[in-house]
């Protein structure tokens, strides 16, 4: 049995990681959270110590280190721009670090990270949880044994909806989340690097707060994307189903079913951490450079192959072409 301890208990996606704790048959030792609503804990480890100051809880870790009960892996669920200095607290404390996605924002600071887990001889695991999806990993099956020459052509579609909180939280500042490619598109980036091989272009149509739009070319595939958080770019049909989020992959013409599954992932993940499977460092690398590339790279506007819902949703919204 391992122990763990776990930075931004308070945030929506620590309850996978507290379910995944759990599963795996560890134990939570320590929690951090500013905010102090985190009463979720109860339901897996209500005996857990917890703290709403990092000074508190370094010390209380820093205490352990010199004991029998010292932590073995530190889980980082905190905004996208802590990511790297959580990630150094715990090896630093002799710990494993499991970092939620994006691990990082910017390539250097992967370079910096790999300097940390050398120094300190501890391993830092990305959660990149589309990898072990069963239907993912039937279409990379598929990829390896068709032809050799193959080049693909796949649309992306993702609108996820976010309410007014959304911007007025961290997800809205670009300078912590990333922007929106950062923040709700970076897996799917990573499940593209890794299906697919080396960025051959990357190629930006539309940035904007709530919406993205470009052209990725990989060794194998040619991808044309599309991510919003707009409700209004959700297909006219399924918001009469009253549906709010929309995701697709249409592969040569052909849907990839992969819309269940996700409920185990996570835990997934840790068994395959804990059985020293897990993915680091390495494998995390191209999709934060196709994400700061994304972020940096100039728009060209509606012009070459573009995603269609991006002309769409300019339609939407006449105000975004002023």
């Amino acid at each position: 049995m391992k122990n763990f301890a776990i930075i931004g208990l308070g945030g929506y996606i620590a309850v996978r990681h507290l379910k995944a704790i759990a599963e795996t048959n560890n134990r939570l030792i320590s929690a951090l959270d500013k905010n102090d609503s985190v009463g979720i804990i109860d339901n897996h480890f209500p005996n857990a110590d917890f703290f709403t100051e990092f000074e508190r809880f370094e010390r209380h870790i820093d205490k352990l280190k010199r004991t029998d009960n010292k932590i073995d892996y530190v889980s980082i669920c905190t905004p996208n721009y802590l990511h790297d200095s959580h990630i150094r607290f715990a090896l630093r404390n002799e710990a494993d670090a499991i970092c939620e996605k994006p691990l990082v924002l910017n390539p250097w600071n992967i370079d910096a990270l790999a300097e940390v887990e050398k120094e300190t001889g501890k391993k830092l695991y990305n959660i990149l949880q589309l990898r072990l999806h069963p239907s993912i990993i039937a279409l990379k099956k598929q990829i390896e044994e068709g032809p050799k020459d193959k080049i693909y052509e796949l649309d992306l579609t993702y609108i996820t909806s976010r309410g007014h909180w959304y911007f007025a939280s961290w997800k809205g500042d670009e300078s912590k989340s990333g922007g929106i490619a950062t923040n709700i598109g970076v897996h799917f980036y990573d499940m593209l690097s890794w299906l697919f091989g080396d960025v051959k272009a990357n190629i930006v149509h539309v940035y904007e707060p709530k919406r993205a739009a470009g052209y990725l070319e990989f060794s194998k595939a040619r991808v044309r994307w599309f991510l919003s958080v707009d409700y209004n770019a959700i297909p006219d049909e399924l918001k009469a189903k009253g549906m709010r989020t929309y995701r697709s992959i249409l592969m040569e013409g052909k849907e990839i079913e992969f819309s269940d599954g996700f409920t185990d992932l996570h835990t997934r993940s840790y068994q395959e951490i804990l059985a020293g499977n897990g993915f680091g460092l390495d494998d995390a690398r191209q999709s934060i450079q196709i994400v700061h590339d994304i972020r940096n790279n100039k728009p060209v506007g509606l012009n070459g192959d573009y995603h269609p819902f991006a002309k769409k949703e300019i339609e939407y919204h006449p105000f975004l072409n002023k």
